[in-house]
């Protein structure tokens, strides 16, 4: 099978939520094909998806190297970092992403998250607090995350 069908392959299996099987489609590709972009990025959400959050830290962090501008693979690597317990790491790999990051209320949102669990409350605050200024339906969900858990009154 051609490298784009089993792309697309791949791709129908995730909209329909089969990520087993979008990872078992991608594993047929040739081992040179496996690492380029849209492989990565299918891979990566269909291990998201699955909650594989160590081997999804790895693909994260490929895609940051082979894209260093964007943003969202960022964000997705220091996630999955922070869900396999090494918030640290998790904190330290956004920060060193792209500069588009901060002018995105996620990001902000997600570091304070990180600096919270890390103990560093004031910081926290702070990026909590210019998060839901950029995006005020951030209030809502800080409400009911378990990561900002004891942070204080949110607005």
């Amino acid at each position: 099978m051609a490298v784009s069908k089993t792309l697309e392959a791949a791709t129908g299996w995730l909209e329909l939520g089969v990520a087993d099987e979008a990872l078992a489609e991608l594993q047929t590709l040739p081992p040179e094909a496996r690492t380029q972009r849209r492989a990565l990025e299918l891979t990566l959400a269909a291990q998201m998806a699955n909650e594989a959050w160590n081997p999804a830290a790895d693909t994260a962090r490929l895609l940051c190297l082979k894209a260093a501008d964007e943003p969202h693979f960022f964000l997705s690597a220091a996630f999955c970092l922070h869900e396999t317990g090494d918030t640290l790491a998790a904190c330290n790999w956004l920060l060193r992403g792209p500069k588009s990051l901060f002018s995105m209320a996620v990001f902000h949102y997600n570091i304070a998250c990180y600096l919270w669990t890390l103990g560093q409350a004031s910081r926290a605050r702070s990026h909590l607090h210019r998060a839901i200024l950029m995006d005020d339906t951030l209030l809502q969900a800080a409400r009911g995350n378990q990561d900002l858990a004891g942070i204080g009154p949110l607005g």
